[in-house]
Formats: structure tokens, sequence, C-alpha cells
């Protein structure tokens, strides 16, 4: 397996920039996902790895060596396909064994690797039979039977589970990451789905028009978004945005929201303008006592906790609490926040501003 390094990639296509000097490492034997929405510049990066593109600048090093401008054949990476791109009129030992055999390995040796293969996916009751009658989640292990079998450098996915159902496809994720943790392999997965990114990667790029917009560990890009759009796009509800107009200086610990101050981590660096206050669902209190207020707009009932919305001065906003707390629509209630988890935003720039909570995580990505 190897590490793989993007640095400085750039894809253009005619006058169209697909991805803007994007640079980040996937360390030997890690789940690096690739998550953004669609047409964010994730599946062309995937494709420059891969070498089906080619970057217009920048390099790629796939195990110390530089392939940015090699073809497909020279990199030994394999590919696994949204829609499987098995060969119909093969059966599935075909299907798994062609790789091998068209680089002229001896037919004992192939018979070997191909059995431990179906070993490792648990499909040796199907290897005799066609894979057009196969379901989608068989053919989506004979796929990854076919990349698994030539023990490349490196596995890329695009998008593999996208073609299955709902519930097979939480399934076939947890089936997915369990074979990665067996096998050590360093793979790349591209995603629109961030809850399937969060559960399965051990590091998550979030990309936006072409832009890498952060990268680091989950629970990091969870707790400290670098960005308005990271904040928003990842978690269910999102992060929550309070408006203001007003300045926080360098080493502020605070803001005033409609007269009310709410205590925030210290913030690195200040700014003066149009500002938001992001705070998660699950971080934000009903009290009574509270000096900042909020009227229940809606409910939403969720089993053991209930989504409840609020209208407040500085927009709407969402919070995550028990099942059975108190919410009727129409109260006005106080609200509370957890100080050591909300983030300042400026949103001349999306960014938010480095606090002295998150500056160490986001170091580290």
């Amino acid at each position: 397996m190897a590490q793989i390094v993007i640095k400085d990639v750039r894809k253009e296509f005619g006058s169209f920039t697909a991805v803007q000097s994007s640079t980040f490492t996937v360390e030997d034997g890690e789940f690096f996902m690739l998550l953004g929405p669609s047409g964010c510049g994730k599946t062309t990066t995937l494709r420059m790895i891969a070498g089906l593109e080619l970057p217009t600048s920048g390099e790629i090093y796939i195990g110390g060596e530089e392939v940015g401008q090699k073809p497909a054949s020279q990199r030994d990476i394999a590919f696994v396909f949204q829609m499987f791109a098995l060969y119909p009129h093969m059966n599935v030992r075909k299907n798994i064994s062609y790789p091998l055999v068209s680089q002229g390995m001896p037919k004992a040796e192939v018979r070997r690797k191909v059995d431990e293969v179906a070993n490792i996916l648990g499909i040796e009751n199907i290897m005799d039979r066609p894979v057009s009658g196969l379901s989608g989640g068989d053919r989506q292990r004979v796929a990854l039977g076919r990349a698994i079998v030539r023990e490349p450098k490196a596995f890329l996915m695009d998008e593999p589970l996208g073609a299955l159902d709902a519930e097979f496809r939480e399934h076939m994720a947890e089936e997915l990451r369990a074979l990665h943790d067996r096998m050590g392999a360093t793979t790349i997965y591209v995603t629109h789905d961030q809850l399937e990114a969060m559960q399965m990667g051990d590091k998550i790029v979030v990309m936006n028009h072409g832009v890498v917009e952060q990268f680091g560990k989950p629970q990091d890009i969870y707790d400290w978004p670098a960005t308005q759009f990271v904040a928003n796009f990842i978690g269910s509800p999102p992060m929550n945005f309070l408006d203001f107009h007003g300045m926080v200086g360098t080493g502020s610990n605070h803001v005033i929201l409609s007269e009310a101050e709410i205590a925030i981590p210290s913030l690195l660096a200040g700014a003066n303008g149009d500002l938001s206050l992001g705070v998660r669902p699950e971080h934000l209190h009903l009290s009574d006592s509270a000096p900042y207020r909020g009227e229940i707009i809606a409910t939403e009932y969720l089993g053991t906790t209930q989504i409840v919305t609020f209208r407040t001065a500085n927009g709407d906003i969402k919070a995550r609490i028990p099942s059975g707390a108190q919410a009727q629509v129409g109260e006005i209630t106080g609200l509370t926040f957890d100080a050591r988890t909300l983030s300042v935003f400026d949103k001349s720039t999306g960014r938010a501003l480095l606090s002295d909570a998150n500056t160490e995580v986001l170091g580290d990505g």
C-alpha cells in the first residue's frame, strides 16, 4: 500500500476550472473520504489520482513516485465504480480473475488468489453464477473482489454504494469499512453523503466549487468547521447561524446578540462587520431564566429526541432536545449555548474566526 500526496493540483476544461489548486495527503492505510455536493470537483480529483484525467498543473505522488502525467496503467491502483463495470457475459470467478489472467499469471496462482478473495468477501457460493443474475449487493462484492485480487497500491472508489437502496447501502458501508480494516489498504472514497463520510472515514476532504474547504478528522470537521459551507453541509440538522453586525476583537470571549451577552471561545483574531454565531442543534438548550429568547414555531418528534425550531431576532434556529422535554408551539423561552462549542464566522469571507478552542485541531488538518 502507499501514501498519496496531492500538491497544488488544478484541472481546467477549457475556460471551466473543475479543481482549484488542491493540496492534501492520504496516509498509508487510511480510509479517506472526498466529500461534497454534485459538481464540486471530487470525482475529477479522484480521476486525476487514477490517471483517467491528467492535471492541468500540480503534482500527484503515489508511494513517493510522481505520477501526475503518467497513464492509469502505470499507477498500480484499482478503481471501483458506482455502476460496478463488470463483464456481463462472464461468471463471478472469471470477472474476479480477469486482471490476473490478463497479466499472464499461472492458473494455480490465479485460483489461489481468487479463492482467498472470495473467502474475504463471503461469496464462495456464487462463484460459478453469471453476474447478470446477481443482486446489487453481490455485484458490488464482485466488483470489490476484482479490485482486491490485484493487490494494488491503493483503491479508488467513486460512490460505489450509490446504486444500492438505503438499508442495504448502510449494511454494505459497514462491510466495506470492516474489509478495509482487515486489509489495511489505502483507500480514497468519493461520496456526496455526509453521514456516509462521517461513518466510514479516517479523514475527510470537503470540497465546494473545486476548492478544498477543509481537510481533517471527521470529529474535528464536525466540531470546528472552517467555513460556513462546511458547517451547513456537515450535520443533520446542520449548524445554526445567528447573524449579527458588530465588531469582535482579538481575545474576545463573548458576543452581544439582542442585548444578551453570549460566551464564546477566546478569539485569536477579530473582525468587524456582518458576522454569524454558529451553534450545533445539540449544543442549544432551553432555560426559562436565560436572557436570549426565542419563540417555538415548530417541533419534530424523532423518538428519543425532538427537533425544536425557534424564531429569534437573529434568525430561525433548531435545537435537538430530549423527547420528554416540554416544548409547545407559540411558547417563548430562554436559550443557552455550550460556550466552548461555538464558532464565529465572518460573513464576508464565509470563514471561521480561529479561537483558542479550535486552533490545534484545525492546524492538525
